[in-house]
């Protein structure tokens, strides 16, 4: 692998922590720098979010992510202008309408490259049963 692609995964794999934390301190500017207008979320429950649906009830605090990080090495594969990553993620989640929530899940990311910063495009949850948190 050249250094230039290494560079561009780990690149990625930072702006994935960013958008983590981002998610978590419920820091709108950075959380909309790293979602693209046209950025989508399925859920664990099959649900889908658009990014100001998601974002808003971020911001509102319906929900609010106590914990959201990786629980293992974050794969990344590249693509040109587009990359891909995909890990454990260790969620602990208050939603204003019914409760606590949280435990392991498979998290994959999309994002794109435009004008040279990273943004995320889609979000897919899958809940890994029975898993130890």
């Amino acid at each position: 692998m050249s250094d230039r692609i290494a560079n561009a995964g780990d690149d990625l794999v930072e702006v994935e922590r960013r958008r983590l934390r981002a998610l978590v301190d419920a820091d709108q500017a950075t959380a909309l720098d790293l979602h693209a207008p046209d950025y989508q979320l399925v859920t664990p429950g099959g649900a889908t979010y658009s990014r100001d649906e998601y974002l808003g009830d971020i911001a509102s605090g319906a929900i609010d992510y106590r914990v959201f990080e990786a629980a293992s090495d974050v794969a990344v594969k590249l693509f040109q202008d587009a990359g891909v990553v995909r890990y454990q993620a260790r969620i602990d989640i208050r939603f204003a309408s019914s409760g606590r929530d949280g435990g392991l899940f498979w998290h994959t990311d999309v994002y794109r490259r435009l004008d040279g910063r990273w943004q995320a495009v889609w979000s897919q949850a899958t809940r890994i049963p029975d898993a130890e948190v």
